[in-house]
């Protein structure tokens, strides 16, 4: 039991009424005793003109909470900013750099925010559901303004925190209105996918996606896990640029899938975070959504800002639900809306303002996607090169290839956990566990350091 002293001089005591009224003192001079004071009980010691308590102190009612560990892939950044070595290199947080390896804010955003300035927009509240003018540009970014499903008001779109909160709030709508129901994610996903359901209380299992002999998808595996699913079953997907493999099925397989989900009446729930940052181009990187949107599927899909406009630290993203009729879609977004209310009460305005000035607006908007373009090819660049680097260095025949065939800001390397951990201590490169880089990261300046790195790695340690 911890304890406190308490000191208190005689002299104190004398001319301090109140105190001495609520003592009750039980002790002769020079010994101790049991003493009340304000309801609580002290060990009482009087030595010549000091009297001193000892104040029993509760344990904390906290004690049993144990140090949670770190975050897999935040932790990365943590652990390299410690280190000092000159060549280290951050692969592991998806989160864009330039050529020199700094964050970038895109143009187009700092013209946004200089209209919003100009414009000297306030700070109130946004309504639960978000910023009208973002929900509308976001929805026909996602499926084409002349999409059916957007002329029939058939898509219940809410304003959410990212991608991820966004994901939270279909996470809470399928717990509560679903119950039971279970939710099928690919092997591997996302690391915090997972987190997501299982505090929403939504349970998942997972269906085959990776083929690590081929490192390339299994897509009869994913096929068979789909059909073998229970009928109703949520099937989450990665509309492109598959996090963290960068393996995505190619358009014929795509209708396949379509196909077996609508066969056994499952409920397509696509995450979309990459949406023209994976190839360039908004229409084909959307392409996997407005296919199931087309074949009149109800669907779930979660919307992110943080890459395609660099917006990571505003938080805005948006959950959308296409329904089979503009009265369904209605009282579904009556219900995120009221599941919304009491987790934030509603969303954060300056980057929904961002996307709404940049989507809405044809200068803004086609100087964006020539931004995006920079990007997304800054990216293949580095990829092409990180792929030469490995074939014109690694004498074993290996093929390397696989490295081409993925898309988007990651490559799954095919490195294992020990292989992994030899690259940070030996090489100072930064990375999550199971063998993902995040080609964003990285310099074509650098590109042989890291082929060097993968080549010792993969062939020196098991």
């Amino acid at each position: 039991m911890a304890s406190a002293i308490l000191s208190l001089t005689s002299a104190s005591i004398a001319t301090s009424r109140p105190l001495l009224d609520n003592l009750k003192v039980n002790s002769k001079f020079g010994s101790s005793s049991q003493t009340t004071f304000l309801g609580k009980d002290y060990i009482k010691t009087k030595s010549f003109t000091r009297t001193n308590m000892t104040v029993a102190v509760e344990v904390s009612r906290f004690n049993d909470i144990t140090m949670a560990p770190p975050d897999p892939i935040l932790g990365v950044s943590e652990a390299f900013k410690a280190d000092d070595h000159e060549m280290k290199l951050n692969l592991g947080v998806g989160a864009y750099r330039t050529e020199d390896l700094q964050p970038y804010v895109l143009n187009v955003v700092k013209k946004a925010e200089n209209l919003m300035l100009e414009r000297g927009d306030n700070k109130e509240y946004l309504p639960i559901e978000g910023l009208a003018a973002f929900n509308k540009v976001t929805a026909e970014l996602l499926f084409g303004a002349d999409n059916a499903v957007i002329q029939e008001q058939r898509v219940a779109t809410v304003q959410g925190l990212s991608g991820t909160g966004s994901l939270r709030l279909a996470a809470a709508l399928i717990e509560r209105y679903f119950p039971g129901s279970k939710v099928l994610i690919s092997s591997p996903t996302w690391g915090n996918h997972k987190n997501i359901f299982n505090d929403a209380g939504v349970p998942w299992s997972e269906y085959r996606y990776y083929d690590p002999k081929t490192v390339g998808l299994d897509f009869d595996g994913m096929i068979a896990d789909i059909k073998a699913a229970p009928e109703g079953t949520f099937v989450l997907l990665h509309g492109c640029a598959h996090n963290p493999t960068g393996i995505d099925p190619t358009p014929e397989q795509w209708e396949r899938i379509a196909d077996v989900i609508q066969e056994k009446s499952h409920i397509p729930f696509f995450d979309v975070a990459y949406q023209g940052f994976a190839s360039g181009s908004l229409d084909k990187d959307a392409s996997s959504v407005r296919l199931f949107a087309a074949r009149g599927m109800e669907l779930l899909i979660a919307q992110s800002y943080s890459k395609n406009l660099g917006l990571y630290a505003e938080r805005i993203g948006a959950i959308n639900v296409v329904c089979s009729s503009s009265e369904v879609a209605k009282r579904v977004k009556s219900q995120l809306k009221r599941i919304a209310r009491p987790m934030y009460s509603n969303p954060p305005i300056h980057g929904a303002r961002i996307v709404a000035n940049v989507v809405g607006n044809s200068d803004l908007f086609n100087e964006w996607k020539e931004e995006m373009e920079l990007m997304a090819g800054r990216i293949m660049s580095v990829r092409k090169k990180l792929y030469d680097s490995l074939s014109a260095k690694d004498n074993s025949g290996k093929d390397w290839s696989f490295i081409l065939k993925q898309i988007g800001m990651f490559s799954f390397t095919g490195l294992n956990k020990a292989q992994t951990e030899n690259m940070t201590s030996k090489w100072h490169v930064y990375m999550t566990k199971d063998g993902r880089i995040s080609l964003a990261g990285l310099s074509s300046a650098k590109c042989e350091y890291l082929a060097d790195a993968i080549i010792d790695s993969f062939h020196n340690v098991s």
